[in-house]
């Protein structure tokens, strides 16, 4: 007689039982080095979509989305992906530091999981975990997928193993690089600073709006980011140069540009992402003086441009107020919230 086949009751059973197996081997302390293919349970609040809109989104963009939704008959669902479906890659170095161990959240532009060759004995030497997920790639969305997925890396990570939270990274290369820029302008919170290889963009945009103003001061005063492309990489360098004086323009100064040389559009070697580590892990906090005064001049520019759209509104003038009132949207984000919030409403009821 055949050997019958096992109930899909048993079936799942067995698929949540292989679930916990992989994660309490995580949790107990799993032997150093790469390990493929490990799923992750917890959930966090950091990753809904309501908390990717408000720190990723500018606020009148956030604020329209439930109104769109609701447009459609839809609604916005509570988390964007179903992680137990999701797959990383976590390298563990052989060591953990008496402080506890480093983390870097490393985004791809490829689909696999994967540690990019030759870094982990610079990450062993720093005691530092590798993360990163599978179909987190260039052709995957920002919001619905790559930075949820990071966030979502971090938080079992550090319930997982003794994680410094002064240690916790997060990078990536090429179009992943863009996004792990963002993350540590919207999550200063959880993100001490990023390793920006090969990919960045000017902030105060439609595409890297400002996040919400508590959010952008804490990123303003302790987020280390460092910037590594190699100088055969024309546009990546191009890109860097406009990035890095954006940076400085909206008062994120602890900047660092290390250059690759003879090297095109690549991930770092072992020696060069050595060097960018090393450099990831010297911050250099702002002046407070000098970040006073950086501050004071956007809080000028953006009251007087508030200014500006009360007196259109004044004068009848609302098809200007709502043309004024988008540009500031994109330029200023979260710094012009709630007052930015409260003309729309304003425009909408006039």
């Amino acid at each position: 007689m055949g050997k019958r086949c096992p109930s899909l009751r048993t079936r799942a059973l067995l698929a949540i039982g292989a679930l916990l197996v992989a994660t309490c081997a995580l949790a107990q302390g799993a032997p150093a080095g790469l390990r493929a293919d490990v799923v992750f349970t917890q959930v966090s609040p950091l990753s809904s979509n309501p908390e990717l809109a408000r720190r990723l989104l500018s606020p009148l963009a956030a604020a329209r989305i439930p109104a769109m939704l609701a447009r459609a008959g839809k609604a916005l669902a509570e988390q964007p992906i179903s992680l137990s479906q999701e797959k990383f890659a976590v390298f563990v170095p052989s060591r953990k530091p008496p402080g506890g161990y480093g983390l870097m959240v490393f985004v791809p532009p490829w689909d696999e999981a994967r540690l990019p060759p030759g870094w982990s004995p610079a990450l062993d030497r720093a005691g530092m975990i590798f993360v990163s997920a599978e179909r987190s790639g260039n052709g995957e969305t920002d919001l619905g997928r790559r930075a949820p997925l990071a966030l979502l890396a971090e938080q079992n990570i550090v319930r997982l193993y003794e994680v410094d939270p002064k240690r916790i990274y997060v990078g990536g290369f090429s179009g992943g690089s863009r996004v792990a820029m963002r993350l540590a302008l919207a999550y200063p919170d959880v993100f001490r600073g990023a390793l920006l290889n090969a990919g960045s963009d000017p902030v105060a945009t439609a595409l890297v709006p400002l996040p919400p103003r508590a959010l952008f001061e804490e990123a303003q005063e302790q987020a280390r980011l460092v910037y590594v492309t190699g100088d055969l990489d024309t546009s990546g360098r191009v890109a860097d140069e406009n990035s890095i004086a954006s940076m400085r323009q909206w008062c994120v100064t602890d900047v660092a540009d290390e250059i690759m040389a003879g090297i095109g559009h690549a991930t770092p070697d072992a020696s060069a992402f050595s060097r960018a580590l090393e450099a990831l892990e010297r911050p250099a906090p702002p002046d407070p003086a000098r970040l006073a005064a950086c501050r004071s001049a956007i809080e000028a520019r953006l009251e007087a441009r508030l200014g500006e759209i009360e007196a259109l509104i004044a004068a009848g003038k609302r098809d200007e107020a709502a043309k004024a009132l988008a540009d500031i949207d994109r330029r200023f984000g979260g710094l012009a919230a709630p007052r930015s919030l409260e003309l729309e409403h304003e425009l909408a009821g006039s």
